[in-house]
């Protein structure tokens, strides 16, 4: 489980049609091989460590599913660790199993921070609420106000500064995770009733 609270930047070292090699420095730490981590928002799994650098495998559902698939050696990464037991949540809940992608329509600065515009499929627009919590590119915020078809979100200078939003622009993809809790009610709401087992009365 991961928070949405990016660790750092890592830069896509190399590409290929099954996996990714990705540079990184904070969050080689304590990395070792079959950990998760977050990239984009897309939980994955490392299967090899060579110097500054780890590798991850992007199987067909997750190139359906994400950015991932787009980018090129020299793209910067939004990176994130699993929560350990004794972190703070300082986001919310994020999965890493992102639900679709978005565009970025516009960024318009508001004093030192900038609105970012975004479009969204009904798919996912359904379960995003004004207050409520998105992961963008595996970032967790805050959304501002939204619509049908389009939410927005406030980017802080920090945020800015360490993530990948800085070098974002209006047609550029980005990866989307719902809040969890949110499917979890409307399944509960309007799934269909399963039996629950009872013991027997005496």
């Amino acid at each position: 489980m991961f928070t949405g609270i990016v660790e750092e930047i890592g830069t896509v070292a190399g590409t290929s049609t099954t996996g990714l090699s990705i540079g990184a420095s904070v969050v080689m730490d304590d990395l070792v091989v079959s950990d998760s981590i977050c990239v984009n928002g897309a939980c994955l799994t490392v299967t090899d460590i060579s110097g500054a650098a780890f590798s991850v495998d992007t199987v067909p559902e997750t190139l359906r599913r994400t950015n991932l698939g787009e980018l090129k050696s020299g793209d910067p990464v939004n990176l994130e660790r699993p929560m350990s037991s004794d972190g703070r949540f300082g986001g919310h809940i994020v999965q890493g199993h992102v639900d679709g992608t978005g565009r970025v329509l516009s960024v318009v600065p508001e004093g030192q921070a900038r609105n970012f515009k975004f479009e969204a499929e009904d798919s996912i627009m359904r379960y995003v609420v004004e207050k409520g919590f998105v992961a963008v590119d595996g970032t967790s915020l805050t959304v501002v106000n939204c619509d049908y078809r389009t939410f927005s979100v406030t980017i802080v200078p920090y945020t800015w500064e360490n993530t990948v939003f800085a070098l974002r622009k209006p047609g550029d993809l980005v990866n989307l995770e719902v809040d969890i809790i949110a499917k979890y009610v409307e399944r509960l709401a309007t799934g269909p009733r399963l039996p629950v087992d009872t013991a027997d009365e005496l």
